[in-house]
This record gives C-alpha cells, sequence and structure tokens, in this order.
C-alpha cells in the first residue's frame, strides 16, 4: 500500500487506492444497501404479488357484500353509499398480515440464513443498521400500501354502482392514510423481528398483538378491558384510517400506533447492543 505525499496511509473506509471514488458511508450508505437487499431478493416480490392479489380480492369482495346489504330485504344490514377509499381501509384487516411479513422477513430472515453477520460486519454500528432497516421498511410498507389502497378502491368502484362514492380529496385521504398505516405498523414488525430474531416468534407475537389480544378485549364485556383495547395498535391504526372512534380523535390513535412502533424498535436496539448477532 502506498503512503500519501503527508506520509499517511490511504483510509480504506474513503475509497483505498488511486481512482478510487467515496462512494458514501454511515446511514446513506446503510440505507442505500438495505434498499438493495430488499429489492435483490424473491420474497419482497412475492410478498408484493400476494399483497397486491389479496387487496384486489378483498375489495372486490367487499364491494359486492355492500352492494347486496343495500338491495336485500333486510335494512337492518344496509351500509349506503360507500366512498370508494373506505373499500380499501375495510381490506387492510387481511392485507397488512402480507405486509407485516414482508417487513418482518427484512430482519428475520437474515438471522435465519447467518447473514446478519456479513450486515453487522459492512454496517457495525448496529443503531445505524437498525435506523436503515427501518427507513427502508417504512418506505416499502408506505408506498405498497397506498399503492394497493388505490388500485383497490378504483377496481371496486364499478361494482359498487350507484352505491358507491368518489370525491378525489376524500378518497385521497382514505388512501394516504392506508399507505401511512402501513408504514407504521411495518416499523413496528421489523422492531419485533429484531428483537426475537425469529420468524416464527414475530408472526405469532404479531397475530396476537395485533388480531387476537384486541378482539378478546373488545368481547371481555368489561369497560376497563374494551377501553384498553382502544390502545393496541391496530385498533388504534383503525381508528385513525376510519376516524369513527369513541374514544379518542383519528390523530391520536396515528399517535399511539407510532408509540408502539417506537417502543419495538427502541426494545431492538438495546437488545442489538446488548447480544451478539
Amino acid at each position: 500500500m502506498t503512503a500519501t505525499t503527508d506520509g499517511r496511509l490511504p483510509d480504506a473506509s474513503a475509497g483505498g487506492g488511486p481512482g478510487s471514488t467515496a462512494t458514501g458511508g454511515r446511514l446513506p450508505g446503510a440505507v442505500a444497501a438495505e434498499w438493495t437487499k430488499a429489492w435483490t431478493v424473491r420474497s419482497t416480490w412475492w410478498n408484493l404479488l400476494g399483497a397486491a392479489v389479496l387487496m384486489g380480492l378483498a375489495c372486490l369482495q367487499l364491494a359486492i357484500y355492500t352492494v347486496h346489504a343495500n338491495d336485500n330485504d333486510d335494512p337492518a344490514d344496509d351500509k349506503g353509499v360507500v366512498g370508494a377509499g373506505t373499500i380499501a381501509i375495510g381490506a387492510v384487516d387481511l392485507v397488512q398480515f402480507v405486509l407485516i411479513g414482508l417487513a418482518m422477513l427484512l430482519i428475520t430472515s437474515e438471522y435465519s440464513t447467518g447473514a446478519i453477520r456479513a450486515t453487522l460486519q459492512w454496517i457495525p454500528r448496529r443503531g445505524e443498521m437498525l435506523a436503515a432497516k427501518t427507513l427502508v421498511a417504512a418506505v416499502i410498507g408506505g408506498l405498497a400500501g397506498t399503492v394497493l389502497a388505490a388500485a383497490g378502491s378504483l377496481a371496486a368502484l364499478p361494482l359498487l354502482g350507484h352505491w358507491g362514492e368518489f370525491e378525489f380529496p376524500t378518497w385521497l385521504g382514505d388512501v394516504l392514510a392506508v399507505g401511512l398505516y402501513m408504514a407504521v405498523i411495518s416499523v413496528f414488525s421489523l422492531g419485533v423481528g429484531a428483537l426475537l430474531r425469529s420468524a416464527v416468534g414475530t408472526l405469532i407475537v404479531i397475530f396476537l398483538v395485533v388480531l387476537v389480544v384486541p378482539a378478546s378485549l373488545q368481547a371481555s364485556g368489561v369497560t376497563a378491558m374494551e377501553r384498553a383495547a382502544d390502545f393496541m395498535p391496530a385498533v388504534a391504526g383503525a381508528a385513525f384510517m376510519r376516524g369513527e372512534s369513541d374514544s379518542y380523535p383519528p390523530a391520536l390513535g396515528l399517535l399511539v400506533l407510532a408509540a408502539w412502533a417506537a417502543a419495538a424498535i427502541a426494545a431492538a436496539h438495546v437488545a442489538l447492543r446488548r447480544r451478539d448477532a
């Protein structure tokens, strides 16, 4: 290795030798690396395809159900005229688990294959590695959620017929709300995955926290438990997207969901600093 003119060896982190160019490092470089990894594995594309198919089918089913409920002889289940965006919001209950799986795999797949060791060699600052994965999970989840909500709601609109309503500002707000929810729940999933390191364990915990526990609390008939369910992540997210909660305004629902995501990332960061890869 040749010394520089002032007698020092060239900095390897800056490119190393003659003709080399620094391509970035620290957090921007870590984000670029994680973004590239995310899009060069088949699981990302399969998850997105699965989410697209599920969103389409769920939106079409909800549209058909809405028309049937309005046209039958039982006035008790009438839905009335519904906004196109609310159809996509209704489909989130199913579709979210596909994108949750995608966010989780960004970290758990590396633990299962041992690739996490290489990742930490290239990004030795564990906080930066986690921050990079968090940003990538949020962007992919948010973009996928927004695009799928837009496509699914527009596909369902013809089936709704005169029972469907399309007002662009309202529709756009609903679609963006779905995207924001998907971004934050993806961050929560990544945090749980980094904390547990196991894909199976992460799926079980998220399924319990997102679906089973809130449903059990809401069905308990105990007022305190029903109120506690309002502060579970998916319930808070639904309150944010639908704006129909009696417990708090939509903005607070988003803050509750964000608090769950922040807590998961914080716990994952502590765990990453204290244990071996």
